[in-house]
């Protein structure tokens, strides 16, 4: 039975290769294509469904709403004077959703990443608690997906320690540019 699973495994493996190289030749000119591979955790075939699923991200004008899109926006169940629990809501597209979080698990694997500095300071209270690592996890995915929404949205490559441009760095000095 176990080589039997190993080798469907395996099968899929070789389906999903024979899919993924004329797929990458085809998007690998898009510009939005090589933006998005720029983004830890996100590969080819995630890449590939966020482009599929999405379409062009520039409609967004704001990354909330690209988030409502997604199915990540915080819902409130209330009723009279009754008040539930914030939660995703869930009413967006599941597999945009499940792109987001399986590309944030994986920039939370990689050492030296913002998507695994978060998680660490989410969990940084109890390490196993496994319903704060789904919640951390889940907060890493709308990470995921505002990273994705402001890197297409500005046409420039992922950063990883962003650090603006100040507005006063061509004096030299820091001070004020302005003269009378």
């Amino acid at each position: 039975m176990f080589r039997l699973v190993l080798a469907q495994g395996r099968s899929l493996v070789r389906q999903r290769n024979e899919i993924e190289a004329p797929a990458v030749e085809l998007l690998s000119e898009l510009p939005d294509y090589q933006l998005l591979a720029t983004i830890p955790g996100i590969g080819s075939i995630n890449a590939m469904t966020i482009l599929a699923e999405a379409g062009d991200l520039r409609r967004f004008l704001h990354h909330r709403h690209f988030l409502k899109f997604c199915g990540m926006d915080l819902a409130t169940v209330q009723s009279g004077m009754f008040r539930g629990q914030s939660r995703i809501s869930k009413y967006g597209n599941a597999r945009l959703r499940r792109t987001l979080w399986m590309a944030g698990q994986t920039a939370v694997l990689k050492r030296t990443s913002r998507f695994r500095d978060k998680f660490e300071r989410y969990i940084s209270k109890d390490r196993h608690n496994a319903h704060l690592r789904r919640k951390a996890y889940t907060a890493i995915a709308a990470k995921m997906a505002r990273t994705v929404h402001a890197v297409v949205n500005h046409g420039e490559p992922y950063r990883p320690f962003f650090e603006g441009v100040s507005p006063l760095s061509d004096t030299g000095r820091g001070g004020s540019s302005l003269t009378s």
